[in-house]
């Protein structure tokens, strides 16, 4: 199968065409700077505006899936995450919609409709909750992450109409040593001053990077996979319970807080992303037949980690 990917040279979306290429499949990533960008090995790279489907849309046809990862960062690309301005979030929710808005496109403008459209999102739809758990079931919330996934989500609505099977995935937090939120993590704990966010009560709805991988392909190629699926391990976690976790596997203490009105003064609103959390279970995804490799935390970080 050709698979199209928007956001394919982002830390997703090259792991995900890695994996692709090693099941057999033909990727192709679009970027705005085809030349200058980094794609995962034998992966074609095309030129795209990212507002529109010109350049790419004849590509698409019956044996075509597309993957809409692409975005904004919500947290920025350095190490800390950067604050959230009016800019910033304008840009975060246009990037999603527009590209939503070019997949629509692409899509009606082909004489033979794509296989699948995988529209990217996030557990953020929910909005937090302390002690709430949320299925695909659960209304979306009211914060900004809420409404940026809901309206990205609505960006490709269209679909059903046109006869393409859509797969959501609302992604969680994915567990990767090389890349994404981990990376963070491991420095304060490696300097033995790791420890809770917070209260350390709010919840971590993480995912082993190869089950958020392997999600992503059986939304692909499974043909009764359709609506949202959050993924996300069966067994989320409480800030202080990851730490500990995370501790026990570099043999380090999780002992040392960062006080909630330290990391608010830091980095503002986008602060809420880890010391508010939400408790999200993939109970669509299970029920159509995923089998994750990694279910508890430690195991994931033994994984990756020792």
């Amino acid at each position: 199968m050709r698979i199209i990917i928007t956001g394919g040279s982002g830390f997703i979306g090259q792991a995900l065409s890695s994996a692709l290429i090693a099941a057999g499949h033909k990727v192709i990533a679009l970027s705005r700077a085809p030349g200058t960008a980094r794609f995962a090995a034998g992966v074609q790279s095309v030129q795209w505006d990212a507002v529109s489907a010109a350049g790419w849309g004849h590509l698409v046809d019956a044996d075509t899936a597309i993957v809409q990862l692409a975005g904004e960062s919500i947290a920025g690309d350095s190490f800390f995450p950067r604050r959230w301005s009016v800019q910033m979030k304008e840009r975060i929710m246009r990037s999603r919609v527009q590209t939503g808005q070019a997949v629509m496109a692409a899509v009606r403008a082909a004489p033979e409709k794509p296989a699948v459209v995988v529209q990217g999102s996030a557990v953020g739809f929910y909005g937090t909750g302390a002690d709430e758990q949320f299925t695909e079931r659960s209304p979306s919330g009211a914060d900004f992450m809420a409404q940026v996934c809901r309206d990205w989500e609505a960006s490709t609505d269209e679909l059903a109409a046109l006869g393409v099977r859509r797969a959501i995935a609302r992604i969680g937090l994915p567990l990767n040593a090389h890349g994404g939120v981990l990376p963070r993590f491991l420095l304060p704990y490696r300097l033995f001053a790791g420890g809770p966010f917070g209260s350390g009560r709010q919840y971590f709805s993480w995912i082993h990077m190869a089950d958020l991988l392997g999600a992503l392909r059986f939304l692909i190629e499974e043909p009764t996979a359709s609506g949202a699926f959050n993924l996300t391990a069966p067994q989320p976690v409480t800030n202080a319970e990851f730490g500990r976790a995370l501790g026990a596997v570099l043999h380090r203490p999780s002992l040392l807080p960062v006080p909630r009105f330290a990391f608010q003064l830091a980095f503002g609103e986008v602060s809420t992303v880890i010391l508010d959390g939400q408790r999200v279970l993939p109970a669509a995804l299970q029920a159509a037949g995923y089998t994750f490799r990694f279910s508890e935390v430690r195991a994931a970080l033994q994984d990756l980690l020792g």
